[in-house]
């Protein structure tokens, strides 16, 4: 199986969007779940944009967003757990150990893409 981190974006996202359509009408879980629509589809459309990036700075930037979204998401989604909101819902932990994947994913490229950068400018430099 081919290793698709673009489809693993948009099914993550898509699993948020099914977190937030299980969430209870109060006031603390609807803020919640509308700071979810936002952080947890954000990652997937960062994505999209970053491996069309003008430039590897551009690259490196548009993944440093999108890790943040991830982080952002990842305490929704441990509010809306430890709230309880969702007892007999959707299970979270699939959904958090997915998070917890993509965030090291993304410090990866990161890093990864960080060293190249440094790597080209130091062969140009020479």
């Amino acid at each position: 199986m081919k290793f698709n981190i673009e489809q693993r974006l948009i099914s993550y996202a898509v699993s948020t969007l099914e977190i937030v359509d299980h969430l209870p009408k109060d006031k603390g879980a609807q803020h919640l779940g509308s700071q979810l629509v936002r952080s947890g589809t954000a990652p997937a459309l960062m994505y999209g944009e970053a491996i069309a990036g003008e430039s590897r700075k551009d690259f490196i930037h548009k993944m440093k967003l999108g890790l943040k979204e991830l982080r952002e998401s990842f305490n929704c989604l441990k509010i809306i757990s430890l709230r309880k909101y969702l007892d007999g819902k959707p299970a979270l932990d699939a959904v958090l150990r997915e998070n917890d994947e993509l965030i090291s994913i993304f410090m990866k490229s990161i890093q990864t893409a960080k060293r190249n950068l440094e790597l080209n400018q130091n062969t140009h430099q020479k």
